[in-house]
C-alpha cells in the first residue's frame, strides 16, 4: 500500500460543514495539520503546544483529510487560509504566530477565558520545528 499525498479524503460539502460544526459547537477547536498527538508541523505542533498550556478541552481537526477544501472553507471563516488556525466562541484568533504572541503579551488567557494564574508554562512550545 503507497500513500498518495495528492488524494483527498473529504468532499468539500463535508470539509464545509465539518468546519462550520467545529467552530459553532466548540468553546476552542484548532485547525491543524495532523492531531494534538500527532501534530504534522510544526507551526500546529506550536499552536496546540500553547493553547493546552491553557485549556485543556481544545477540540482539533485535521486538515490533511483535504487540506485545499479546508483552507478554502477556513477562508470564508476567517479571511485566511494558512493553517493552523484558532477560533474561540467562534470567534478566529489566528494562527501559530498570533497565538504566541498573544501569550507572550499575557493576553492569550484573557481570550480563552482562563486565569493566567492557572497556566502551565512549557519551553517546549517555543520553537515552531
Amino acid at each position: 500500500m503507497t500513500f498518495d499525498p495528492s488524494a483527498q479524503g473529504l468532499d468539500e460539502e463535508t470539509v464545509t460543514e465539518r468546519v462550520d460544526d467545529a467552530i459553532e459547537n466548540n468553546e476552542v477547536v484548532l485547525f491543524m495539520k495532523g492531531s494534538a498527538m500527532m501534530p504534522q508541523c510544526g507551526y500546529s505542533k506550536r499552536a496546540i503546544g500553547i493553547l493546552q498550556q491553557y485549556r485543556d478541552d481544545v477540540e482539533t481537526v485535521d486538515t490533511l483529510q483535504n487540506l485545499d477544501a479546508f483552507r478554502a472553507a477556513l477562508d470564508s471563516h476567517s479571511g485566511w487560509e494558512t493553517i493552523p488556525q484558532a477560533f474561540v466562541d467562534g470567534e478566529f484568533i489566528g494562527g501559530s504566530d498570533i497565538i504566541a504572541e498573544l501569550d507572550e503579551q499575557g493576553e492569550l488567557a484573557a481570550k480563552l477565558g482562563v486565569d493566567p494564574e492557572t497556566v502551565e508554562n512549557d519551553a517546549a512550545t517555543d520553537a515552531p520545528f
